[in-house]
């Protein structure tokens, strides 16, 4: 079979723009019912001990994944399937990824029967705070057993998610999370129903998080066959991709998930303080949809295009797909980041506050909100600076990043945590993004260098300067409606957090095209193109 043809992978600027597009359109589809469905578990269970239970249940394995299977096996995995593919054909690129999952399934397996068996240590050591309210331990162990399965589903969706992204096939992987959250969603309006006990609802989660798992694999399967891709078992370790895979995925297992080694110690911290495991996980879900929106859609579709450009040795290609990506993050990311600060409180009354999540917790949740969202850039960007280093096959700038950010964390939380609570706790994560993405920038610009020509510092100071006049004014426009129609009730909650969203995106856009920013032309160019299907 004669080797798949090449695409610009996003290489070219417009092409990178739309494809960035299409990918952002559909996991806004993702995100937004990923918030609809902390919607309807915060007011199944509120913030306190069954949420608190069913979140550490659920980080272990979450963590095993990023740090396994969609972090470190999806960065390793994309550019060897990708130069396979280029040198060899589809049809060897297709060899290797059965090859693949068949020792991903017997590792995987290993894996989740070990910790199956070991949930009672591992809980004890991620949330040692849990000890002190009876039965909360005992609880966050029959939960954790219950989804440590998932891990091998989302193994397998994550080298579908692999394949077609590097055939350039986007829209499957990205509405892959959307099924997983409708799955979840359509259980818990069940358990609702059902009027169940605080207790059946948090396992009958746990199932419906299992359920979730199986939806986002399989919606994946009928591209791949459309690709002409059949699964067929085959051991054979020695294979020089899967070599080169391995070699990838040790220093990029920890040098992909800094964020889930940082909540890993940050777990530890909070198990100390009821309810503040859940506050600090809804305020990161509501910054992981700019996050998700903006640096996952942006690392995904450059992923490929960086992998080619440095198999071509184009190194200029690379710097301009890498800088290009990179300012069209701080575009949309640093009002994303004023508007958590000036306007948390109304957003996380809108999403969240009913049923048994009160107005305490939003308060708290507004806060862990305005800590982390001050890192919201540094994590988008660590989402296409990370691949950029895979592509040139230095992982271990990544690893050294990514330790660098942990050990950041850990400082902040062992020094503040006793003053501060449970906010010294996202202010250790946006720092210790922010120095993973310092490292990452410093090892570029010494590697490669020229990252910043073109304007890019005046560039950030003009985004930055249209956000601070966007800032008082979505304050103010929020304050005062709250004065006029108060707090209670979604029609008042809505009142009070739409429309000064609105009036604050209408300012930053119109500050950053009197200021000449080129993103502003470009993203409502790539709004009015048709997307590639």
């Amino acid at each position: 079979m004669k080797p798949v043809k090449e695409g610009d992978g996003g290489a070219k600027g417009p092409s990178a723009l739309r494809s960035a597009g299409q990918v952002s359109g559909l996991i806004l589809v993702s995100r937004v019912l990923g918030v609809v469905r902390e919607q309807v578990f915060a007011a199944l269970m509120g913030a306190g001990m069954h949420a608190d239970a069913y979140q550490i249940g659920f980080r272990i394995p979450n963590l095993l994944r990023d740090l396994f299977a969609e972090g470190a096996l999806s960065a390793a995995f994309v550019p060897t399937y990708a130069r396979t593919a280029r040198e060899e054909g589809r049809e060897a690129a297709q060899r290797l990824a059965s090859r693949v999952l068949t020792l991903l399934g017997a590792i995987v397996g290993v894996l989740v029967i070990l910790a199956i068996l070991l949930a009672a240590p591992l809980v004890t050591a991620l949330a040692p705070g849990f000890e002190a309210v009876p039965g909360k331990r005992d609880l966050t162990v029959l939960l954790t057993r219950i989804m440590l399965p998932f891990l091998f589903l989302v193994s397998c969706a994550a080298v579908a998610m692999g394949m077609l992204n590097a055939e350039e096939r986007y829209a499957a992987p990205a509405l892959a999370p959307a099924m997983f959250n409708v799955v979840a969603i359509v259980v818990g309006i069940a358990l609702w129903g059902l009027g169940f006990s605080l207790e059946q609802v948090a396992i009958g989660w746990a199932v419906g998080t299992l359920l979730g798992g199986v939806a986002q694999f399989l919606i994946q399967v009928p591209p791949l066959r459309a690709q002409g891709f059949r699964f067929r078992a085959e051991w054979a370790p020695g294979d020089p991709g899967m070599r080169q895979i391995a070699a990838l995925m040790g220093p990029a297992t920890a040098g992909l998930a800094a964020v889930q080694i940082n909540i890993f110690v940050n777990s530890i911290f909070a198990s100390q303080d009821p309810g503040a495991v859940s506050w600090l996980n809804y305020a990161f879900r509501i910054l992981y949809l700019p996050i998700g929106l903006f640096g996952v859609a942006a690392g995904t579709v450059a992923a490929t295009g960086l992998a080619r450009r440095a198999a071509d040795n184009d190194m200029d290609g690379l710097r301009d797909t890498l800088r290009r990506s990179l300012r069209m993050l701080a575009f949309l990311t640093i009002p994303a980041s004023v508007g958590l600060l000036v306007l948390g409180v109304p957003i996380v009354r809108l999403l969240f506050e009913r049923g048994r999540f009160t107005a305490h917790d939003t308060a708290q949740t507004a806060v862990a909100l305005t800590c982390y969202g001050a890192g919201l850039l540094a994590y988008a960007a660590v989402k296409v600076l990370a691949p950029a280093f895979y592509a040139l096959a230095s992982p271990r700038v990544p690893l050294a990043a990514s330790v660098f950010a942990v050990l950041t964390n850990l400082v902040l939380n062992l020094t503040l945590y006793e003053r501060l609570g449970f906010r010294s706790v996202a202010l250790g994560t946006s720092l210790g993004a922010l120095v993973n993405a310092l490292v990452l920038v410093v090892c570029f610009e010494k590697r490669i260098g020229g990252l910043f020509r073109e304007g890019f510092g005046r560039a950030l100071g003009l985004m930055a300067a249209a956000a601070a006049l966007m800032a008082p004014l979505a304050f103010a426009a929020a304050a005062g409606l709250e004065r006029v129609v108060g707090s209670d009730g979604f029609a008042a909650q809505a009142i009070t957090a739409l429309p000064p969203i609105g009036l604050g995106v209408l300012v930053y856009f119109g500050a950053s095209r009197a200021l000449g920013l080129p993103e502003t032309a470009k993203l409502m160019g790539a709004l009015r193109r048709k997307p590639r299907g």
